[in-house]
């Protein structure tokens, strides 16, 4: 027996699902790239595409996944953050990136802004303020017309 009742029209709304920023995370120590990831998952408009544990592994990683946003550690074994930026701004100019680093000086802060970065946190602040930036960034990135990521 079927019902003759119209459904509601809000039930045939088609649903736009929340666009997912990708974003990798770059920290030689496994703790912290956990921590990152859980979160980065726990909020509904983030999704981490990968992992990198050192400066190196992050241009490759980059490369091959296309992240909307990485986050950087700045001491690093093999490549250190800054060197992996300096790459990454050539590869993926458009790409914000943030140092999230335990060291806060004068001298890397300058370094990290003459390269291009976006935004320096330190460690020991909230993690609502590194997702906090990470969406500012995105919303600048988005709204300057950046149409090529959808």
């Amino acid at each position: 027996m079927s019902s003759s009742l119209p459904r509601p029209p809000y039930d045939r709304e088609p649903r736009t699902p929340l666009r997912r920023s990708r974003v990798l995370i770059v920290d030689d120590n496994c703790f912290v790239r956990q921590a990152l990831t859980e979160i980065f998952k726990h909020e509904a408009d983030f999704d981490v595409c990968g992992e990198a544990c050192n400066g190196q592994e992050a241009v490759r990683v980059a490369q091959l996944l296309g992240p909307d946003l990485i986050v950087l550690d700045l001491a690093m074994p093999v490549m250190n953050g800054l060197d992996a930026a300096r790459m990454l701004r050539r590869l993926m100019p458009a790409v914000p990136l943030i140092m999230y680093s335990g060291i806060g000086d004068k001298f890397v802060e300058q370094q990290a802004r003459l390269i291009g970065i976006a935004a320096l946190i330190s460690k020991g602040e909230a993690p609502g303020t590194l997702v906090g930036q990470a969406r500012s960034l995105l919303s600048q990135r988005h709204g300057k017309g950046d149409s090529d990521k959808n």
